[in-house]
């Protein structure tokens, strides 16, 4: 009886000793797992301090990009690849970078680069051989920029367009090489306006703070979501500059100047509402760009005349027609500006492709809220630019034309994207490339001719 029971406890020291090994070399392997399991993809994140820069990457040289996403561009679920963050949705909902350019169109951008193909390349040597991409660039910031009528006086205006231009050019050099120095100096610049302008007096300080703001917007959009060495307070100076001094000027509207005012300004506005997460003045600014368009391009739906902008006090049949220019008829796609000159009317309508490209990236289609406005309002410019004859009722008979390059980004979407037929547009964009730098505008043949993601 006695062995049989040192047996048993034999036998059961035996099947604990076995069942304790066997739990250890399950939690073992679970730990294991978990070590080894690849990180989750990025997720949406509460809304970081102003003074804390998120999360980055460095792009690497240029290589092959990845193989085009089919995901919508505004979703935030869109994989990371190779060479730029997913997007990033923080607290007030934007995707970033999501400020005229989006991650997927960057990519298929440096794809086609490293492919060598047109017109990609030759825009991107064209921008890179432009005095806005040296790295020698001294900034020449001011407390106070002075622009009258046509910058006279001009006291700071160019340098503050070129500067904030080659902040953008260089951004773009650092997306698509790699090279750090590029990075670095567009901080450079940006944060050496941002230690000293203050204000814009005179005449046209909300066009200039417009013109600039858009590209000071882009500029920093692109570094801080791509490069993970821009300092903190740098940063935290950028924004306060954008929201103070640019923000606080544009965003309130300039209804009883020409239109093509306004919708500049609208372009800075919702491109630094999207850079400051501020919901409440991107909204702010799709409103007015909404009610500005129908008081900018006529369609006859509007009845015998176009209406006065919101907020203006240009209401009664004489106050329009004066306003307008003196067209006399009124046909589909006639702008305020046509029979005052094409280069601003060409302004008006590239600042209004510019809201559209952003409010896309950030899920609202503008674009097919403006189309019939739009596109009529291309093709009919577009067949006066290249020659057609000017009707005697239209503007007594002359118009100056002169688009200049400026429908790149609406056409590559109603055309590229949408397949609508653009002829005259087609033929104006694809004579004029590559697009190249002035004002308000800049390297659009690179970023968006042929742009699936646009």
């Amino acid at each position: 009886m006695g062995m049989y029971v040192t047996r048993r406890r034999h036998l059961r020291d035996v099947l604990f000793a076995c069942g304790a090994l066997f739990i250890t070399g399950v939690v073992l392997v679970a730990l294991l797992s978990t070590r080894s399991a690849p990180a989750a993809g990025p997720q949406p994140s509460a809304r970081a301090p102003e003074s804390a820069a998120p999360a980055r990457i460095v792009p690497p040289t240029l290589t092959p990009g990845p193989s085009a996403e089919t995901s919508p561009v505004a979703s935030a679920s869109v994989p990371a690849t190779p060479g730029v963050t997913a997007p990033v949705a923080r607290g007030g909902g934007f995707v970033h970078p999501g400020v005229f350019v989006s991650a997927p169109q960057l990519n298929f951008v440096r794809e086609r680069l490293a492919a060598g193909a047109q017109p990609w390349r030759a825009a991107f040597d064209a921008m890179m051989a432009s005095p806005l991409a040296s790295l020698s660039r001294m900034p020449q910031p001011r407390a106070t920029v002075e622009c009258g009528s046509k910058s006279n006086p001009n006291h700071g205006c160019t340098d503050e367009r070129n500067d904030a231009l080659a902040a953008y050019t260089l951004a773009l050099a650092w997306y698509f090489t790699g090279d750090e120095r590029y990075a670095e100096k567009a901080t450079a610049v940006m944060d050496a306006w941002a230690r000293v302008v203050r204000s814009h007096t005179n005449s046209n300080a909300k066009i200039q703070a417009g013109w600039s703001g858009v590209s000071w917007a882009r500029a920093g959009e692109l570094i801080r979501y791509t490069y993970r060495r821009w300092p903190a307070e740098q940063l935290e100076r950028f924004s306060r500059m954008l929201r103070e001094v640019y923000l606080s000027v544009v965003v309130v509207g300039e209804p009883n100047s020409n239109g093509n005012h306004e919708l500049i300004e609208m372009d800075a506005a919702v491109s630094i509402a999207v850079f400051l997460d501020d919901r409440a003045s991107y909204l702010k600014a799709l409103a007015l760009t909404r009610a500005r368009i129908p008081a900018y391009i006529y369609l006859t739906i509007d009845g015998p005349r176009p209406r006065g902008p919101q907020g203006s006090h240009r209401d009664t049949p004489a106050e329009v027609e004066s306003y307008w220019h003196n067209p006399g008829r009124y046909v589909d796609g006639l702008s305020q500006e046509t029979c005052r000159d094409f280069g601003h009317t060409g302004w008006g309508f590239s600042a209004a492709g510019h809201i559209a490209a952003t409010a896309w990236i950030q899920g609202t289609d503008l674009y097919a809220e403006i189309r019939p406005r739009l596109t009529a309002a291309l093709e009919f410019h577009a067949g006066l630019d290249l020659g057609d004859p000017v009707p005697g009722w239209l503007c007594g008979g002359t118009v100056a034309t002169g688009l200049g390059s400026t429908l790149e980004v609406a056409y590559n979407h109603y055309h590229g994207v949408l397949g609508l037929a653009l002829p005259n547009t087609g033929k104006l964009v694809s004579g004029r490339r590559p697009a190249g730098a002035n004002y308000f505008l800049a390297w659009e043949t690179l970023t968006h001719a042929g742009n699936p993601f646009g």
